[in-house]
């Protein structure tokens, strides 16, 4: 199986993160490449760069405005009179349909959803080499490829068409799907991530030709909270193309497994003749964020679960946090495709 990763990833190293009203280092590292990497060569398999396809594959999920406050925001920051060393938002909007501001204070509480997507310097141009590598992820399934990793970091599938949140700025996840739909797949995006795949779900909700399945810790005393529960079903078009399977917190193999069987038969049943897999690695016992207790052994047993549905299969690299285990986990959820 081949490996797409650009070094280019590591640049944004961010250093704020508030939970809970207290701040803390933030845990989404540079470091996190180095576990992942490990984990990769575990099976010696190609790691190639992606080609540079520039910004049209990720406009195709991304608004321009958006894209235009990605690329700018952090020098029209620094020139704010004692700004903070990173974009940080203090204030937000009742919703996103009210007025849009000039100012980069109000553009970055318009566009950040939370504190945990500090935006520095190197934000963009990481995140940027991170959606190129989804986009060639989905391209090799499409040159034929029965699968691939791409190994995306900054992680993306809290990002919604418009905005940056939970780590993540674009959505790395989507673009993948967006880029297989677009050239006549059938695509359903299935998120194991510990977190609801929120921007994800608000990417296509109103879509009728992508099929959303998030399997995760209930939201109603979880990050994110306000997305993900099993009566989102979808809207307009989208009515029925999305599913949520929410896990009360701890639950470790037996009840992520029972979920994912639930997943995997709706993706059979719409008829998908594609997967993107949003991998999450967060959903491990050891994990810093310790909502979930899934075990390295239930990596592959989920490997060997959406393996078994026969699709071709993008694996897009989300969420899983600094933990001696990391690369074990990555080699266990990748086992059953290489």
């Amino acid at each position: 199986m081949i490996t797409v990763f650009d070094d280019a990833q590591r640049a944004h190293d961010p250093k704020f993160f508030l939970a809970s009203g207290a701040q803390h280092p933030c845990p989404e590292k540079p470091a996190r490449v180095d576990a992942l990497l490990g984990g990769v060569r575990r099976f010696g398999g190609p790691i190639v760069c992606a080609p540079e396809l520039g910004l049209d594959p990720i406009a195709a999920v991304h608004s321009a405005r958006y894209l235009t406050f990605l690329q700018t925001i952090h020098a029209r920051w620094m020139r704010i009179d004692g700004a903070s060393a990173e974009v940080i938002p203090n204030i937000h909007p009742a919703t996103r349909s009210d007025g849009y501001p000039k100012s980069a204070v109000g553009q970055a509480g318009f566009h950040q959803t939370d504190t945990s997507c500090p935006i520095s310097a190197q934000t963009w141009g990481a995140a940027y080499a991170s959606a190129q590598t989804a986009v060639h992820g989905a391209d090799l399934i499409l040159r034929g490829e029965r699968s691939a990793y791409a190994l995306c970091r900054p992680p993306g599938h809290h990002a919604f068409a418009d905005l940056a949140g939970g780590f993540c700025y674009l959505n790395n996840s989507a673009i993948a799907a967006h880029r297989l739909t677009a050239a006549g797949r059938r695509v359903a995006v299935l998120d194991v991530d510990l977190h609801h795949g929120n921007g994800t779900q608000g990417i296509f909700y109103a879509r009728g030709d992508v099929l959303t399945v998030s399997v995760h810790a209930h939201p109603e005393r979880y990050y994110p909270f306000f997305w993900g529960y099993p009566e989102e079903t979808g809207q307009e078009e989208g009515t029925g193309a999305n599913l949520n399977l929410c896990l009360e917190r701890g639950t470790g193999d037996d009840g992520f497994l029972r979920a994912l069987g639930v997943a995997c038969d709706r993706i059979t049943l719409w008829g998908a003749d594609t997967v993107v897999l949003a991998l999450g690695l967060d959903a491990f016992e050891g994990d810093p964020f310790a909502g979930l207790k899934v075990t390295t052994s239930g990596f592959s047993q989920i490997s060997a679960m959406v393996h078994g549905l026969g699709l071709p299969t993008v694996i897009v690299q989300e969420g899983g946090y600094l933990c001696p285990e990391l690369g074990e986990n990555l080699a266990a959820a990748l086992s059953a495709f290489v």
